[in-house]
């Protein structure tokens, strides 16, 4: 079978999965499923992660093309309008990836400018950032990367000025937690009043903290305001973020090899490696054949099969919180996501430049 079917046939399994998942939530929102049976622990309003299960809702009711798909994902975003107040960097998160695959649902448009004009608004020109802020919990003037991807395209649609702030809050986090060359990453800073000093959790070797900057670069380098926001750091940040093979799937610890891994970081990789794949320059190629080396490994090894007494199209073990014992090798509602988007690109049912 070629690779583009095999990516259609995957694609297929996932959204299949979809339709069970919504089944079986209603009106909550999933977070992760226990590998062995699929079912999944929910939440009320969705957590930081609301906006995956809309992002996979609309990729099913653009993959069949029905209308009760469609009001199924209109009624998540709706679900997910609370969030447009909430003090947290995560809204990135949640309302740019619950509505940037609605295409021309009214609804969804209007909680996105809603929600760019928010985000401006919480933007703090003293700490060049959307600050993490309290909604989650923990100090609320922290920089940490999962509060950069999304971020950076939802308040550079409210105009020049949400340009700019998306320009700012990007190189902070740059500035920040990739450091100088050779430097580790590290994830997460708090801001006191002798400056900026890094945080201990999560740690350096988290394996989603270079996945979220790498799709927070990629996703700046291919928009229109690019060549507003340093290109040349941008692409020299690119090029640091996919230095060396490295895993196809990395531990969820950069710094325990042996533990448990995390698909989802693959799967971010992949559609960040997808975005950067259709810019110009050299490493274009590259990064696409290591995409498409990412996504057919998930695909291969990872992914579950009619058998076994659990759904097909489960992208297992995916790692929510090592340090906590959280879901360490569980299926991820923004695993299932990104795999489903760069299926999706693979097949060309996506543009990668939408989400």
């Amino acid at each position: 079978m070629s690779a583009a079917g095999r990516a259609d046939r995957a694609l297929t399994a996932v959204l299949e999965r979809v339709a069970g998942t919504r089944a079986e939530v209603g009106e909550r929102f999933p977070l992760y499923a226990n590998p062995e049976t699929g079912r999944w622990t929910t939440t009320r309003r969705g957590s930081w992660t609301g906006g995956f299960w809309a992002g996979l809702l609309w990729l099913r009711a653009r993959w069949t093309g029905a209308a009760e798909d469609r009001a199924a994902a209109s009624a998540a975003v709706h679900r997910l309008a609370p969030w447009v107040s909430a003090d947290t960097a995560t809204r990135g998160l949640v309302l740019w990836y619950g509505t940037a695959l609605a295409g021309a649902d009214p609804g969804a448009a209007a909680l996105r400018e809603r929600a760019a004009r928010a985000c401006l608004e919480a933007w703090d020109p003293v700490l060049g950032t959307v600050p993490w802020g309290a909604a989650l919990g923990g100090e609320r003037v922290l920089a940490r990367v999962d509060g950069v991807p999304g971020m950076v395209p939802l308040l550079a649609a409210a105009g020049p000025a949400g340009s700019r702030a998306a320009g700012a809050h990007l190189h902070r986090h740059l500035d920040l937690c990739l450091g100088d060359a050779g430097a580790p990453l590290v994830p997460a800073w708090r801001h006191t009043a002798a400056g900026w000093r890094p945080e201990g959790a999560p740690a350096p070797g988290w394996s989603r903290g270079r996945a979220w900057l790498l799709l927070a670069v990629a996703d700046a380098l291919a928009r229109p305001e690019a060549e507003r926001w340093r290109p040349e750091v941008l692409a020299s940040a690119a090029d640091r973020l996919t230095a060396g093979p490295g895993p196809l799937v990395p531990p969820a610890d950069e710094g325990r090899a042996a533990g448990p891994l995390d698909t989802s970081a693959a799967a971010i990789t992949a559609v960040a490696l997808l975005k950067l794949a259709r810019l110009p320059g050299p490493g274009a190629r590259r990064h696409g054949r290591r995409a498409g080396a990412v996504l057919d490994r998930l695909v291969s090894a990872h992914l579950s099969g009619a058998a076994g007494g659990r759904p097909a199209g489960m992208l297992l073990d995916g790692c929510y919180d090592l340090e906590r014992g959280t879901a360490v090798r569980h299926e991820l509602v923004w695993g299932d996501f990104f795999l489903a988007l760069g299926l999706a690109v693979r097949v060309g049912l996506v543009d990668p430049g939408e989400a």
